[in-house]
């Protein structure tokens, strides 16, 4: 599964990348996140995050890993995680540009696989439910990049 999504953020670009690519800050955001440990600064973490799906609620345990950061423009974060009798697999990608004015447009696109219990009970509201999360975490983002 794909999803993808952009904004603009009233902020300058290196700005805008320093917050995104900050544990500290990007844990604020995330939705449903319940711990994340830095494992190698600025490249390796795990996470525990909850997720409701419909009636059933899911926790994943697993590791993240930038796998490219080309600063301020783009970061690409691979993670890893399981659930009982499940997995998810997932490569994000996030594209910043100058869109003048001191505002910087961000592009972002993840591909998602998930497998087992999940994959076979929750398939149809899984798009949905992530794309909702994503939106949730970029309009906290944005909202606190900007006040800062």
């Amino acid at each position: 599964m794909q999803v993808k999504g952009s904004t603009t953020i009233a902020a300058p670009q290196d700005k805008v990348f320093t917050y995104l690519t900050n544990p500290e800050f990007v844990s604020k955001c995330a939705p449903g996140l319940e711990s994340l440990e830095v494992i190698e600064e600025g490249k390796k973490f795990k996470g525990t995050v909850s997720v409701g799906l419909g009636n059933l609620k899911v926790r994943f345990s697993g590791d993240l890993e930038f796998t490219e950061i080309i600063a301020p423009s783009k970061a690409t974060l691979k993670a890893h995680g399981a659930a009982p009798g499940s997995a998810v697999d997932a490569i994000a990608t996030m594209q910043l540009s100058d869109a003048g004015d001191g505002v910087t447009q961000l592009d972002w696109t993840a591909d998602i696989n998930v497998l087992g219990t999940i994959a076979a009970l929750a398939s149809r509201m899984m798009g949905s439910v992530t794309q909702k999360l994503s939106g949730e975490f970029f309009d906290c983002a944005k909202k606190q990049i900007e006040a800062s």
